[in-house]
């Protein structure tokens, strides 16, 4: 287990492995016990290589997120913008793949959205609120005036082709300008 500004949490599960293939469980109590949340919500998400999803978060209603790729692999960025806590305006990022499993919980407040770094890359998510139109937005990832995050091209990853507008991403984290307010921005 790792965290990221005390509250973003990496899981990587026990996998057993033997001729037939695999099994890990992705949530038990273990993993409850640690996110304190109930999940209402479970989303599914189908990408082709290079496709940037996000940076969507919620003000209505907000949403914590327990993130893993189950095929391909994704850079899964998220941005702290709740306006109160001490890590308000910092990024990071992690790659998740069905190579290393890791599953990342993202409590609610926080801005989150992922490149995929291969055809068919699948996401799955469970969320601890529903999905409403009207409570959310985003934030723009090629509007340079919001932030300072910068995706990764997958030839920075191991790939041969490059995401347009895109430039090699610090997986630090990193923080925003002062004239960034995630309320203002829409996508």
């Amino acid at each position: 287990m790792k965290r990221f500004f005390n509250d973003v949490i990496i899981f990587t599960p026990k996998i057993f492995k033997d001729n037939r293939g695999f099994f890990f469980q992705s949530y038990d109590e273990t993993l409850a016990d640690y996110i304190k949340e109930d999940f209402i919500q479970d989303n599914h998400s189908y990408s082709h290589k290079n496709v940037i999803r996000g940076l969507h978060y919620q003000w209505d209603r907000p949403m914590g997120k327990l993130v893993r790729v189950v095929r391909g692999s994704a850079i899964d960025y998220f941005v702290d913008i709740r306006k109160d806590s001490p890590t308000y305006g910092q990024s990071a990022s992690i790659r998740l793949s069905t190579e290393n499993n890791k599953i990342i919980w993202l409590p609610a407040g926080f801005a989150h959205g992922f490149l995929s770094l291969e055809d068919h890359t699948t996401v799955l998510y469970k969320c601890t609120a529903y999905y409403n139109k009207d409570g959310e937005s985003g934030i723009n990832p090629f509007d340079k005036n919001n932030s300072s995050i910068e995706f990764f091209t997958s030839d920075s990853v191991g790939g041969n082709t490059s995401v347009p507008n895109s430039s090699k991403c610090s997986l630090y984290p990193s923080r925003f300008n002062s004239s960034f307010t995630p309320f203002l921005n829409s996508i």
